[in-house]
C-alpha cells in the first residue's frame, strides 16, 4: 500500500448558506476530484452540507432534512469511490440536534460522530442550537432508497481499511482541538494513526498562527497526522470571516497550507502512517485502550503514481534558511557547553586535537574554541596539531594552519612519516604495499601521538570523528575512532558542512575564507599519496559513496525503521534529478552491508553529547549486537 503512504486532502469546496443542493454538488465535485488524484482520505469543513453560519435556520427542519437528503446523494455518488470522506452536518437524532460529521465510503455512510465541545461565545453561539452527545449508539437512516441501513451514532469509533491496518482515522470537530481535553488524545491511543477535524474557524489577526501551532502540537503529541479542512469565504460575513486555512500536519511538522482567502481549496499531501505505527512502538505513552472504541471498517485502495509530498535531499538540514542559522547555531552550542562541562569535572588544563584542514577537525576545533569562551580560558591552551603525513597536500596543510592561527588557538606540527616508517620496518611492513596497514598505520600513530601529548599537557584529546563516519565504519579502530570526548559523535557529514558554511558566513574575513576554502575541497583521510600534480587523490566518496546519499539512508533507515525498498523508494522520489536506480541502490546495499559489519566500532566508541534525533552512542541511542546479520536486509534489495 504506497509504503505505508495515505494520500490525504483538506477540501473546502464553494458553498452558499442554507443553498443544500449546491453545496451537495460542490462536495460531490470535490470527491470526484479527490478521486481522480487518487485521494485516500478527504475531509470537508464542519457542517459544510448546510453552511455553519445558518444560526437560527438550523431550527428549520426544512433545512435538516434537505441536509440528511444530501447526504444520502453524496453517499450514493460515492458508490464506486474506495476513498473515505468525512462531511459535516446537523444531524436530528432522538429529538435532538448534533453537529456531526459523517463517515462516507463506497456508498454508505458508516458513523456519524458528534461534536464533543460546543462553543458558546460570540458568534460562535452552538449551544443554542447544538446538543452535546451523551451515550454512543447506533441509528437506522434510509440511505437511496434501500433498506434502512445501520450506522454507528457516537465519539467512540476508529474508522479502519480493511487491508491497510495502519491506515486508521479518528475524528473531532473544530473546538474539539483547542479544548482541555481533546478527543485526538483518546483517540490516538485507541489506535488512530489519523486524526480528522471537520472545522468553521474564522479569521482574525495572528489566529492562522495560532491554528498552525496547535495542529502541528497535536500532531506530535498523539504522534500522528492530522487532517484540518475548514470553512471558506462562502459562509456569512455577518460578524466574522472565514479563510479556508487548510493544514496537513504529520509529527508535529507541517507537511502542506493552503493559502488564505481562496474561494476554495484542495489540499492534497501524503501522511506515512507506517512511519507513525513505528514511532508509537518506541514510546511508552500509548497503552492499550480501554476497549470501549468501536471499530467501523472501510475499503480502500493505493494511489497510482509517485508522491506529492516532497522529501528533502537533506533531512538533517533544515530548508528555511533562519531556521538553517538557527539550528547550525543551537548544535555548536550545544557541542561547546557539553565539552566545558566535560573539560571542567576532569580539571582539563588544555584541549589536543589534530587538525587535518577537513571538515571534521574543523569543526572540532571551532566547538573547542567556543567550549574555552564558556569557561573564560585562554584559546592558547588549545594544542592544535598537524600531522603531515604520506598524503597530506599543500592546500589542507595549509588550511589547517590558517584555522588555527585565526582561531587563536597553538599551532604544532608534528610530522608522523618518520615514525610510520620506523613502525613498518619493525612490524616488517614494505612501504611501497598502499593497502590498509599502509593506511591504518598512519591513523594509529597520528592517536598515539595526539593522546601522548594530551597527557604530557594535562589535558584530553578531543575527537573529530562524525556520525556518518561511525554508521559506515569509515574510520580506523583506535585511530580516528578513539579519542577522550568526541564531540562530532552525532552530527552527520552532510550537517558539519552546513555548520561550516554558517560560521565562515557569520564571521566573514580570513577565518571565513579559509572555512569556506575547507568546505570545498574533496572530502579524504588523505593516507594515500597525492597525485602527480599534487592534488588529493584518494577520495573518500568516490570510495563508499557520497555522504548526502548516506546521510539520506542513515536518517530514514535507522532513525525511522524503514525497510530497505522504502528507503530506496523515498531516494527515488527525492534524488530523481541527480541519481539514477542503479546508483542509488548500489551505496545502499554498501550502507547496508558496512553499517552491519562495523558495529563493533560503535560498541566502544567514546562518550559525545548527542545534538539530534539520531544517535548511534552504544550507551544510550542504538544497540545492537557486533555479530548481527544483515542477510534479511540484503535479500529485500536483491530481489
Amino acid at each position: 500500500m504506497n509504503y505505508g503512504f495515505v494520500r490525504t486532502a483538506a477540501v473546502t469546496p464553494k458553498m452558499r448558506v442554507a443553498d443544500v443542493e449546491y453545496n451537495v454538488q460542490q462536495i460531490i465535485q470535490k470527491i470526484d476530484e479527490c478521486a481522480a488524484r487518487g485521494v485516500q482520505l478527504a475531509v470537508f469543513p464542519e457542517l459544510c452540507i448546510s453552511g455553519y453560519t445558518c444560526a437560527d435556520l438550523f431550527f428549520q427542519s426544512t433545512l435538516v432534512n434537505a441536509c440528511l437528503n444530501g447526504l444520502k446523494e453524496i453517499a450514493v455518488a460515492t458508490k464506486d469511490r474506495k476513498i473515505l470522506s468525512f462531511i459535516g452536518l446537523p444531524l436530528e437524532y432522538n429529538g435532538k440536534l448534533y453537529n456531526v460529521a459523517a463517515a462516507v465510503s463506497g456508498g454508505k455512510v458508516l458513523a456519524f460522530i458528534p461534536k464533543q465541545n460546543l462553543p458558546n461565545y460570540g458568534e460562535f453561539n452552538e449551544v443554542r442550537y447544538f446538543a452535546r452527545p451523551t451515550a454512543d449508539g447506533v441509528i437506522e437512516v434510509d440511505f437511496g432508497g434501500q433498506t434502512a441501513q445501520q450506522v454507528y451514532f457516537g465519539n467512540h469509533v476508529i474508522l479502519q481499511a480493511e487491508n491497510f491496518p495502519e491506515f486508521s482515522v479518528g475524528c473531532e470537530i473544530c473546538e474539539d482541538m483547542w479544548s482541555l481535553h481533546a478527543p485526538s488524545a483518546h483517540l490516538a491511543q485507541a489506535g488512530a494513526n489519523i486524526i480528522v477535524n471537520l472545522s468553521a474557524s474564522d479569521e482574525i489577526v495572528g489566529k492562522s498562527n495560532s491554528r498552525i501551532l496547535l495542529v502541528n502540537a497535536t500532531s506530535s503529541r498523539c504522534v500522528c497526522g492530522y487532517v484540518y479542512a475548514t470553512s471558506g469565504i462562502g459562509e456569512s460575513t455577518t460578524d466574522a470571516l472565514f479563510s479556508g486555512h487548510n493544514l496537513i500536519s504529520e509529527r508535529g511538522k507541517l507537511l502542506a497550507e493552503s493559502p488564505l482567502f481562496e474561494e476554495e481549496n484542495l489540499l492534497i499531501s501524503e501522511i506515512d502512517v507506517q512511519k507513525l505505527a513505528n514511532e508509537r512502538k518506541k514510546i511508552n505513552t500509548f497503552p492499550p485502550a480501554d476497549g470501549s472504541f468501536q471499530t467501523v471498517y472501510f475499503q480502500t485502495q493505493p494511489f497510482a503514481g509517485g508522491l506529492i509530498r516532497q522529501f528533502s535531499q537533506t533531512p538533517f538540514i533544515p530548508a528555511d534558511k533562519a531556521e538553517r542559522k538557527a539550528r547550525a547555531e543551537l548544535i555548536i552550542s550545544i557541542q561547546a557547553n557539553a565539552l566545558a562541562r566535560r573539560l571542567a569535572h576532569i580539571g582539563s588544563k588544555t584541549a589536543v586535537l589534530g587538525i587535518s584542514g577537513g571538515l571534521d577537525s574543523t569543526l572540532a576545533l571551532l566547538v573547542t574554541a567556543r567550549a574555552f569562551d564558556i569557561l573564560k580560558k585562554d584559546r592558547k591552551d588549545i594544542i592544535a596539531i598537524t600531522m603531515p603525513g604520506f598524503g597530506t597536500t599543500n592546500k589542507t596543510k595549509g588550511n589547517a594552519v590558517k584555522l588555527i592561527e585565526e582561531i587563536g588557538a597553538t599551532v604544532r606540527e608534528i610530522d608522523v612519516t618518520k615514525s610510520v616508517l620506523q613502525h613498518f620496518e619493525d612490524i616488517g611492513h614494505d612501504k611501497n604495499v598502499l593497502d590498509v596497514t599502509y593506511e591504518n598505520a598512519q591513523a594509529r600513530m597520528r592517536t598515539l601521538i595526539l593522546m601522548d601529548v594530551a597527557n604530557k599537557e594535562g589535558g584530553i584529546l578531543i575527537g573529530t570523528g562524525d556520525l556518518s563516519e561511525l554508521a559506515l565504519g569509515w574510520c580506523t579502530y583506535n585511530g580516528d575512532h578513539m579519542s577522550m570526548y568526541a564531540v562530532n559523535a552525532s552530527v552527520p557529514k552532510t550537517l558539519i558542512k552546513h555548520i561550516v558554511l554558517e560560521i565562515a558566513e557569520k564571521e566573514g574575513g580570513e577565518l571565513g575564507d579559509v572555512l569556506c576554502s575547507i568546505v570545498n575541497t574533496e572530502i579524504s583521510p588523505e593516507l594515500l599519496p597525492p597525485d602527480a600534480k599534487g592534488n588529493i587523490a584518494q577520495k573518500t566518496e568516490d570510495l563508499v559513496g557520497p555522504y548526502e546519499l548516506h546521510d539520506f539512508y542513515l536518517y530514514y533507515a535507522i532513525r525511522w525503521g524503514f525497510s530497505p525498498k522504502k528507503v530506496l523508494y523515498l531516494a527515488q522520489h527525492a534524488f530523481a534529478d541527480k541519481y539514477d536506480e542503479q546508483t542509488l541502490l548500489r551505496w545502499l546495499k554498501n550502507f547496508y552491508g558496512r553499517f552491519f559489519t562495523q558495529q563493533f566500532k560503535r560498541s566502544c566508541s567514546p562518550d559525545g553529547v548527542k545534538v539530534g534525533s539520531v544517535g548511534l552512542s552504544p550507551r544510550s541511542d542504538w544497540h545492537m549486537p557486533s555479530d548481527a546479520q544483515a542477510a534479511l536486509w540484503r535479500k529485500e534489495l536483491e530481489n
